[in-house]
């Protein structure tokens, strides 16, 4: 379900969740998650306050920018921070050999983590991203080693296409090596979701 503006940063519900829009109060839960390095094992470190003051103000300008940007997952009812998903236009997809490309991405509160939460939020914006703005496909992308993030995107019924080394990260690094998965309008649409 989506409530307001399309054009800037929409706000949708599911039936546990609320996606929304970033706001100052979302910093704590941000520099909570980025610093737990149970959340954080499939990125290159653990980030401090700081660089999350820094990433909310990206995101934050992106969502001005562009319409979406990984959005708030927010409980229905409490509105207490679960972690964030949504679309992304990747700053580096000029270096990807998939791009131009939306994509699609996740990252949540260990607290949150087991109870469907990425797969419910990340199918909303799938076919918001899908019939909403129209776009032709979204893709995904993880390290090789991410198995539950890659069997999140095989929930929302993705299609692997296949692997390649992450752009931004040095020759050698442990994550180089990346899954990539995408979904079609068409495909969207032959799995049954109108």
């Amino acid at each position: 379900m989506v409530e307001g503006e399309i054009d800037c940063c929409p706000r949708l519900t599911t039936e546990r969740l609320v996606l929304r829009k970033w706001e100052e109060r979302d910093l704590n839960g941000l520099a909570e998650m980025n610093a737990d390095p149970r959340v954080m094992e499939f990125y290159p470190s653990v980030l401090s306050y700081a660089e999350s003051e820094s990433m909310l103000a990206r995101y934050m300008d992106a969502q001005q920018r562009d319409g979406f940007c990984f959005s708030v997952i927010s409980e229905k009812g409490s509105e207490r921070f679960l972690g964030y998903c949504g679309l992304k236009v990747p700053g580096y997809q000029d270096h990807l050999s998939f791009g131009p490309c939306v994509e699609i991405g996740w990252r949540l509160l260990h607290s949150a983590w087991g109870k469907g939460i990425a797969t419910e939020a990340a199918g909303t914006w799938l076919g918001f991203g899908l019939e909403t703005l129209q776009l032709n496909e979204i893709v995904s992308f993880t390290p090789i080693q991410n198995h539950r993030s890659e069997k999140v995107m095989q929930r929302l019924g993705m299609e692997r296409v296949g692997e390649f080394e992450h752009p931004m990260l040095e020759d050698g690094h442990r994550l180089k090596k990346q899954v990539l998965y995408k979904m079609t309008g068409q495909r969207y649409l032959r799995q049954g979701h109108d």
